[in-house]
C-alpha cells in the first residue's frame, strides 16, 4: 500500500469531520498573468492537495470531427517531449499521485491529487505540467485508441439504452453541437489524424480557456506558486466564442427503433436548464419530487407501485453552459411501452398543473439538505464544487448559499417554473425495443 493510500485510510474520519466543517468553504480567487481563472480553498486537515483544471474543450467544440475532444483529452498522458506513457505512469505511481482526464459535452478536465510533501508534490506537479503543455500524441497511441473506440462504437449498436440516448440527444438538439456524441462516430474516428489532435490542443488548451480549482493543505502563496508552474507554460490564447443558443422545441417528436429485445427503453424530454439558470432551484427541487428521489418519487409511485410497469423510473436535469437535457426514462415490457409513456406524460402534466403539496416539498427539502454534508465530505468533492463554481461563472457564495436557496423555494415557485419551462406537448419521445406480440 502506498504512503498516499495509508494516509487516506488513516485520515478518513478526519476528512468526514472536516467536510461538514467546510459546508461553506472560503473560496479565494485570482487570475494568472496569462489569463487562467483560479479558485482556491485552503484545507489543512490532511497533507494532500487536489488540483482540477477545466477547459472549454469538450465534445461541443468538435465541429465536424466528433470524438476529437475526447481523443485529445484521452491521449494527453500518453507521452510528452520528455516522457513516454510508461514513464508517466511509473512517475505518478512512485509519487503516490493520482492523475485523471475526462471530456464530456460541456467540459474537458485534467486533475491531480498528491501529498503535499515537497519531494512528492513538486515532481507530480512537474509531470502534470508536461502533460498539459507538451503532449506528444504518439501515433501508436492514437492508432490503439482508435481501435478501442471503434470496438466500443460497435458495442453501442448492441445496446438499446445507448441507441435511445443517441437518438434522444439528436432529436432535442438538432443542429446544435450538444447533439453529437462525444465518443464520435465510426466515420469520424477513422478520419482523425495526429495533426487534428495537435491543432485542437493548441487552440483550446490555453490559459484564457482554463478554470483551475485547487483545494488542500497549502497556503495561498504555495497555491499561487503551484498554479503558476502549471499554467505559466501555457500560451495565453483565447477563450472560444460562445455556442449558439439551444433552440426551443416547437413540435413533438416520436421516434421508434426496432431492437431484438423483450424490453423497450423509453426516454422522454426536452432541453432543460443552464447551470446558472434563474429557475435552477425550483426546477431542481421540483424534479426531486417528480422523479429524482428514487422509489418515493411521483413517477415511481405511478409507474412502478400502482401499475407495475417498470422496475424503476426516473427524471433528471443535466444543466450545462446552455440548456442541458431534461430526461424522463424507464425500461418496460414491449407490450407495456405505450401505456408506460402515457402514465409518465400524465404524471408530469398533473405535476405542472397542480405543483407539489406542502408535505412533498417539506420531505424533498429534508432529503436534499439533510444529506448535503456528505456532498462535501472530502477535498475531492469540495474541489468539484469549487471548479463548477468557476467554470460556470456562478456566484462566489454559491456553495455557502445552496442550503438557504433550497430552503427558500416555495410550492408556488415550483409550479410556476414547471409551467413556464416544461412543455409535454412538444417533448421528444424515443422508444427502442422489440415489437409487441
Amino acid at each position: 500500500m502506498t504512503l498516499f493510500n495509508r494516509i487516506i485510510r488513516f485520515g478518513l474520519g478526519l476528512a468526514l469531520i472536516s467536510g461538514v466543517a467546510q459546508a461553506s468553504p472560503d473560496i479565494q480567487h485570482w487570475t494568472t498573468n496569462n489569463g487562467a481563472k483560479v479558485y482556491f480553498v485552503e484545507a489543512p486537515e490532511l497533507p494532500m492537495v487536489d488540483i482540477r483544471i477545466m477547459f472549454d474543450a469538450a465534445g461541443s467544440r468538435d465541429t465536424d470531427k466528433s470524438g476529437l475532444a475526447m481523443m485529445t483529452n484521452g491521449l494527453l498522458n500518453e507521452g510528452t517531449d520528455k516522457l513516454n506513457t510508461n514513464e508517466i505512469a511509473e512517475q505518478f505511481d512512485r509519487l503516490g499521485a493520482q492523475f485523471g482526464a475526462m471530456a464530456f459535452r460541456d467540459m474537458a478536465i485534467v486533475s491531480l491529487r498528491s501529498l503535499t510533501q515537497k519531494d512528492l508534490l513538486d515532481p507530480a506537479v512537474d509531470t502534470l505540467t508536461q502533460i498539459i503543455t507538451h503532449p506528444s500524441f504518439p501515433q501508436a497511441s492514437l492508432d490503439r485508441e482508435r481501435k478501442r473506440l471503434l470496438i466500443a462504437l460497435q458495442g453501442k449498436k448492441q445496446s438499446p439504452g445507448a441507441l435511445a440516448s443517441e437518438a434522444f440527444f439528436q432529436a432535442i438538439y438538432g443542429d446544435h453541437p450538444y447533439a453529437a456524441e462525444p465518443t464520435g462516430t465510426e466515420e469520424s474516428i477513422k478520419s482523425l489524424t495526429r495533426d487534428d489532435l495537435v491543432k485542437f490542443h493548441q487552440q483550446y488548451y490555453v490559459a484564457r480557456n482554463a478554470t483551475v480549482a485547487i483545494v488542500g493543505a497549502v497556503s495561498r502563496q504555495q497555491a499561487k506558486t503551484i498554479i503558476q508552474s502549471i499554467m505559466g507554460e501555457l500560451p495565453a490564447g483565447q477563450a472560444p466564442t460562445a455556442l449558439a443558443e439551444v433552440k426551443t422545441l416547437r413540435t413533438p417528436q416520436h421516434i421508434s427503433q426496432d431492437f431484438p429485445s423483450s424490453q423497450t427503453h423509453l426516454l422522454i424530454g426536452q432541453p432543460g436548464m443552464k447551470r446558472n439558470d434563474p429557475d435552477y432551484f425550483p426546477l431542481y427541487l421540483g424534479n426531486h419530487i417528480l422523479g429524482g428521489s428514487g422509489l418515493v418519487s411521483l413517477l415511481s409511485s405511478e409507474v412502478r407501485e400502482k401499475r407495475g410497469l417498470s422496475y424503476s423510473t426516473y427524471s433528471y436535469f443535466s444543466p450545462m453552459r446552455d440548456k442541458g437535457p431534461f430526461i424522463m426514462g424507464l425500461q418496460t415490457r414491449n407490450d407495456q411501452a405505450q401505456q408506460a409513456r402515457e402514465v409518465v406524460m400524465q404524471t408530469v402534466q398533473d405535476f405542472i398543473d397542480k405543483g407539489p403539496t406542502e408535505e412533498q416539498l417539506k420531505a424533498a427539502k429534508q432529503n436534499l439538505t439533510g444529506g448535503f454534508a456528505m456532498r462535501l465530505d472530502s477535498n475531492r468533492k469540495v474541489t468539484e464544487y469549487v471548479a463548477m463554481t468557476g467554470f460556470y461563472d456562478l456566484p462566489m457564495d454559491y456553495i455557502s448559499t445552496l442550503l438557504s436557496n433550497f430552503e427558500a423555494v416555495t410550492a408556488e415557485q415550483i409550479k410556476d417554473a414547471f409551467a413556464r419551462r416544461i412543455t409535454p406537448e412538444t417533448m421528444v419521445t424515443v422508444m427502442v425495443g422489440g415489437k409487441s406480440e
